[in-house]
């Protein structure tokens, strides 16, 4: 475990979700971006790049990693947003969020299905809640019986 409070109660939970592997593009996006990037490539996945980094938008990344403690959901469609040209139509978004009432959680999820992902989990923390979603036009249709 890193000395960072920031691995032991976001990166660890985020990861889990998440399923990386070290082989995988990453962008970490938030306030603290660039700390979790350092974690990450200190655990070995050294594709990792926080968002003042990542290069120019070319759907190169396979996660997002997105720190939304203490920000506004409403912020948070500006940031998807630009996230879409930087995700691979396969990507994986996993967003931390602050500890939420069940209205709040609803939002993001409305949100950020709007922006055409899928959300397929969601886990609750002691200090937040993290959520799993996927560009729906990567998930396989299933056909009509």
């Amino acid at each position: 475990m890193s000395n960072s409070g920031v691995s032991d109660r976001i990166i660890d939970p985020m990861m889990a979700i998440a399923n990386c592997s070290t082989r995988q593009h990453i962008v970490v996006v938030g306030a603290k971006s660039m700390e979790l990037m350092m974690e990450l490539h200190r655990r070995g996945y050294l594709l990792a790049a926080a968002a003042g980094n990542c290069g120019l938008p070319a759907g190169q990344y396979e996660v997002a990693l997105v720190d939304w403690r203490r920000r506004t959901l409403h912020a948070l469609d500006a940031t998807v947003d630009w996230l879409d040209d930087f995700l691979s139509p396969r990507a994986v978004l996993v967003i931390w969020l602050d500890a939420q009432k069940e209205v709040a959680k609803e939002a993001l999820r409305a949100a950020v299905t709007k922006r055409g992902f899928v959300v397929l989990q969601g886990a609750e923390h002691p200090c937040g809640s993290v959520l799993l979603a996927r560009r729906s036009q990567a998930l396989p249709v299933q056909q009509a019986a």
